[in-house]
């Protein structure tokens, strides 16, 4: 069963950094690009980063030079750093494949506030 398990979250002032982990189970990691997706209240979800099994990443223009996604192939787990946090990042975090498989976790609360 393809399952994903989300952690790292928090609660944040801006300008500060986070560093978010999903273990994956179920699925040929390795092989698979994985991303991490996020949804704010009232909110469609958006993907934020994608990692190919090789380490090529790309990420949303609101993210770029910020975040950072990463992947232990040998954990089957995929990060994500992210740097000078700001109000409008605040959102559930998830991790799941790309394209997405129907199976979602239950996310972790990233909370930028002062």
């Amino acid at each position: 069963q393809v399952q994903f398990e989300e952690s790292g979250g928090g609660l944040v002032q801006p300008g500060g950094s986070l560093r978010l982990s999903c273990a994956a189970s179920g699925i040929l990691f390795r092989l698979s690009v994985m991303g991490w997706y996020r949804q704010a209240p009232g909110q469609q979800r958006e993907l934020v980063a994608e990692i190919t099994g090789g380490g090529i990443t790309d990420y949303a223009d609101s993210v770029k030079g910020r975040f950072a996604i990463s992947r232990d192939n040998a954990e089957k787990t995929v990060f994500l750093q992210m740097n000078s946090l700001k109000f409008e990042d605040t959102a559930v975090y998830y991790c799941n494949l790309r394209p997405a498989h129907d199976n979602w976790g239950q996310g972790t609360q990233v909370t930028v506030s002062s």
